[in-house]
């Protein structure tokens, strides 16, 4: 029975050694604590700031990257733009600049004027300066409020996900120009 007992041990014990020095290197996936991480218990945090959407005039914040070749006026439908827009404190651009609003953003649908919002919120103040949060979403942009998911965030919103609420605070028919209040609504470690 001891030698039977011992056989096995040093079956198992050879296997393990084959497996863990094979050419495939580590294991694909293993499971983590997430202290191990240094995670703790879930924030749930409230940002509110506004969003400058600059299309035309003095120093645009958002650039046209392409368009449909047949174009469909009433909705853009094939349109994309690029975003650099800052994040202020108060709906004035000369505000306290708290962050910037970095991606991009297109019109997706044939019927609305819907936009699918690919954007990070890179943050620069206080606290959050240097953490960033990810929106991926659909944008109804003439709905009264709207919102959105967040997937993602680094640095304080690091495992974070929520949503945002998005409002038109104003809009120039004419330049498309538009400030926008956000309130973020976020857990985070």
């Amino acid at each position: 029975m001891r030698s039977l007992t011992f056989t096995i041990f040093i079956l198992s014990a050879t296997l393990a050694a084959a497996a863990s020095n094979s050419d495939e290197g580590p294991a694909f996936s293993r499971k983590l604590s997430p202290r191990s991480l240094g995670l703790k218990k879930e924030k749930l945090s409230h940002l509110h700031f506004f969003f400058h959407d600059i299309v035309k005039g003095h120093q645009p914040t958002a650039m046209g990257i392409t368009k449909a070749a047949i174009a469909n006026s009433s909705t853009g439908f094939g349109m994309m733009m690029i975003a650099d827009e800052p994040l202020t404190l108060k709906p004035h651009r000369s505000s306290k600049l708290v962050g910037r609003a970095q991606g991009i953003y297109a019109s997706a649908s044939q019927s609305e004027l819907d936009l699918l919002m690919v954007l990070n919120f890179a943050f620069m103040e206080g606290n959050y300066n240097g953490s960033s949060l990810s929106v991926l979403g659909r944008n109804p942009i003439f709905s009264g409020e709207r919102e959105m998911p967040i997937v993602g965030g680094t640095g304080v919103f690091k495992f974070g996900r929520g949503y945002v609420k998005a409002k038109t605070y104003a809009y120039d028919n004419k330049t498309s120009n538009a400030v926008v209040e956000y309130d973020v609504y976020v857990l985070h470690r």
